[in-house]
């Protein structure tokens, strides 16, 4: 299959992982472009990832996740533009974590329906539970955030494993800041009218743990999930207190 499809990596001091979850990335069918974003790392992410086969651009400090995707995008656009021939489609972007590892060979199906063109955006779906928020409550957030904006419940809302056409993209840029991208994402597309797909993939990354620095990032997780909500719709800017963890 020739390729038709670029994997975009955002990474802060993955450097432990990131090899493994470029290689397997790589080797995913119509793949033929691999693009980490070293977001500001303190350690070897990106001298890492370049020597598995990626193309590595890096942020000097940590810009967010957001940023990162962003700069993925634009570094994939510009490739583009340089291997464009008469006729050609600009590739299809595959949105990975770095933590993924060997499980990231799992994204095939991501990119299936895109590529055939029945979806504008797919999300995965773990088969195998994880936590993708801190008790619950980030995810209870930002799915009733996106129901209430648009009428449709995602089954794991913050899942940031995504392929989308450039068009899509393009489409819902600018991105929310930070950790609010991909309810942000779902949002402005559905009300553009752009269709998405919910694909199980049997994927995991590194499980959030709960010392100090896993509560710091729920924190923030929650900080800019509330903030895209209320960016779009100010009846969305829910009231968190119906929102605390279930006992």
């Amino acid at each position: 299959m020739s390729g038709d499809t670029a994997v975009v990596i955002p990474a802060a001091n993955e450097a432990d992982r990131i090899a493994a979850t470029v290689k397997a990335a790589a080797a995913l069918p119509g793949v033929d472009l691999v693009v980490v974003v070293d977001d500001g790392s303190a350690d070897q992410t990106g001298r890492v990832a370049r020597a598995a086969g990626a193309r590595v651009v890096r942020h000097s400090r940590n810009r967010g996740k957001a940023a990162a995707m962003e700069t993925g995008a634009e570094a994939v656009r510009l490739l583009d533009r340089d291997e464009e021939d008469e006729g050609a489609v600009p590739r299809h972007l595959l949105f990975l974590d770095a933590d993924l590892g060997a499980t990231a060979q799992a994204a095939a199906p991501l990119i299936e329906p895109v590529r055939a063109g029945t979806a504008d955006m797919t999300i995965a779906v773990f088969s195998t539970r994880v936590k993708l928020g801190g008790h619950g409550l980030v995810v209870r957030l930002s799915k009733e955030g996106i129901r209430r904006a648009t009428g449709w419940s995602p089954a794991q809302p913050l899942n940031g494993q995504r392929c989308l056409t450039r068009a899509a993209f393009e489409a819902a840029r600018p991105l929310a800041h930070g950790f609010g991208v991909e309810t942000a994402l779902t949002i402005d597309l559905l009300r553009r009218g752009y269709r998405i797909t919910e694909v199980e993939v049997e994927m995991a990354h590194r499980a959030t743990g709960t010392d100090w620095r896993a509560q710091l990032h729920r924190a923030r997780q929650l900080r800019d999930v509330a903030r895209a909500l209320a960016a779009r719709e100010p009846v969305v800017a829910v009231n968190l207190g119906k929102l605390r963890p279930k006992r």
